[in-house]
């Protein structure tokens, strides 16, 4: 059985949670709190020495980190990861995109203003920069959405459930979609989608354990 390491309020973590749950993949889930330091335990760090989340721990023992490459290798042979040459290396164009554009922003912004306590006083001279970066990606999404249904092709692909994941929590930053009508009718859509759970959910294929031994390392 396939093992995942995820925190339940992550994004990132909530990526991958999301596509098992269309994939109606058994996994176990082993819950994994940084706010606990439970993420810079010796026996953590041996599986991610970055100690980011989520983790993914093949039947074989074999261990894959960053998100996105999880849902790559999740999605491989399935509808969610496409066959076409081009629309393949669209799907990896907008999942760099989330990485390099749009999580840096959207995805700090919420980290330090919604569960940092005195996070906003702590990065002041952040939030700007945030707020630039983090609306100028929803603006690009908004123009390819306001004449498409999904980011690749005519259905849902791993490119959506990256930029879903960090997109529609995005008000927890201070980000307001009001003037993105195209991106609330896609999260719409996203969120409508056969098998769909939301980020505070787990689905019904999975056993869950406990994480490592809290460590004292902060986080």
């Amino acid at each position: 059985m396939l093992t995942l390491y995820s925190m339940q309020s992550s994004g990132n973590s909530y990526k991958a949670r999301m596509l098992l749950a269309r994939l109606e993949h058994t996994y176990h889930l082993v819950e994994i709190d940084r706010f606990k330091g439970e993420n810079r335990t010796p026996e953590y760090l041996a599986k991610n020495p970055e100690g980011r989340l989520p983790v993914l721990e093949l039947t074989d023992g074999r261990i894959l980190a960053e998100s996105n490459a999880i849902l790559v290798y999740l999605a491989e042979g399935t509808r969610w990861l496409p066959a076409d040459r081009f629309e393949y290396a669209e799907t990896l164009r907008w999942m760099f995109f989330e990485q390099h554009s749009h999580e840096p922003a959207i995805a700090e912004a919420r980290f330090w203003l919604r569960f940092v306590r005195g996070g906003r006083e702590l990065r002041t001279h952040e939030i700007d920069q945030w707020m630039e970066r983090g609306y100028a990606a929803l603006a690009l999404m908004e123009q390819h959405l306001s004449n498409h249904d999904y980011f690749v092709g005519d259905r849902e692909t791993v490119a959506d459930l990256a930029l879903y994941a960090h997109t529609h929590v995005a008000h927890e930053g201070d980000f307001d979609l009001a003037g993105f009508p195209g991106i609330k009718r896609w999260i719409a859509r996203i969120s409508g989608n056969p098998g769909h759970i939301s980020i505070d959910q787990a689905h019904s294929s999975v056993s869950f354990g406990m994480g490592p031994a809290r460590g004292s390392a902060k986080v």
